[in-house]
């Protein structure tokens, strides 16, 4: 099972972002043996405690790509609406030339208000939105001319030049039927997010996604099943945020709970830390090393 980690590209309460936090915890990764680095796209995030930001994907993403060697890129997960689909997919593909073929593009059709009142974009119908705009983005990164004619999206002949050097992986995050089966129909790579330890409710949501890949025809082998989870420093000094499950407890603990998500299937597993250092990025790195 590989293993990766989300980039601390978001304000901390001890400090605003910054690309040199983000550079460094990318190059521990990369040299500390994890398979992949992952950034959100916000724009920001409001809660009850205020409003707080973050550096924004694309450029942090082909900033990552350029500093490291060895680590999968990823976005988890680009926000569909918030940017024209050929535009998002002539990104991908410069991304991943800039990364020597280590993108993968993850998509999805957002899901915080605020961000899409503070654009001017309305939250109705973004899943149609998505939809429409998957297709057109799968296509184009897989070397096709795409003409397509949408209520949302009206694309005439568009293709990638230079065309793409080889066929950029695409992960959906889904959780209900309707994504979950444009998951099955266009996606490489599916994400559910988050966990602490593996639990029912994952168990329930796999089995609903291997359902819409037999109502598609699909072979599951063919997908990839990526899970986001949260892992809490416990030494760390600081409380886990009490809104999220964690995985917790001593370095053997966690490296039994990442053997867990291996023999439940999972390929890939995508770790957001608590707190977001790389005090807990190294604590991830030695229990990996302990399921090797």
């Amino acid at each position: 099972m590989r293993i990766g980690a989300i980039l601390p590209a978001g304000d901390r309460p001890d400090r605003p972002a910054n690309w040199a936090t983000v550079r460094d915890f990318a190059l521990s990764a990369d040299q500390g043996g994890l398979d992949s680095v992952w950034v959100f796209d916000h724009l920001l995030h409001e809660s009850a405690s205020g409003r707080t930001g973050q550096l924004e994907g694309w450029t942090t993403l082909s900033a990552v790509a350029a500093v490291t060697e060895r680590v999968q890129v990823g976005t988890l997960v680009m926000c569909s609406p918030f940017r024209n689909p050929v535009l998002l997919a002539k990104m991908a593909a410069t991304a991943d030339e800039v990364s020597g073929g280590r993108l993968i593009l993850g998509l999805g059709a957002g899901w915080h208000a605020p961000e899409f009142a503070a654009m001017g974009l309305s939250m109705e119908q973004r899943v149609d939105r998505f939809a429409e705009a998957l297709p057109i983005v799968t296509g184009l990164l897989r070397g096709e001319r795409i003409t397509f004619a949408g209520k949302h999206h009206d694309v005439r002949a568009a293709e990638l030049l230079p065309t793409p050097t080889r066929c950029i992986p695409v992960l959906v995050a889904a959780l209900r039927p309707r994504m979950l089966r444009l998951t099955a129909r266009y996606a490489d790579a599916w994400n559910i997010a988050w966990y602490g330890a593996p639990d029912d409710h994952l168990r329930r949501t796999m089995a609903a996604l291997r359902e819409a890949l037999d109502a598609e025809g699909r072979d599951p082998a063919t997908l990839t099943i990526t899970v986001g989870v949260h892992v809490h420093d416990p030494d760390s000094g600081e409380a886990p945020d009490p809104a999220d499950t964690v995985l917790g407890g001593s370095l053997d603990e966690l490296a039994r709970a990442l053997e867990d998500y291996a023999a439940l299937g999972v390929d890939h597993l995508i770790v957001l830390p608590q707190p977001h250092t790389e005090r807990t990025l190294a604590r991830l790195i030695a229990a990996r090393q302990l399921t090797e």
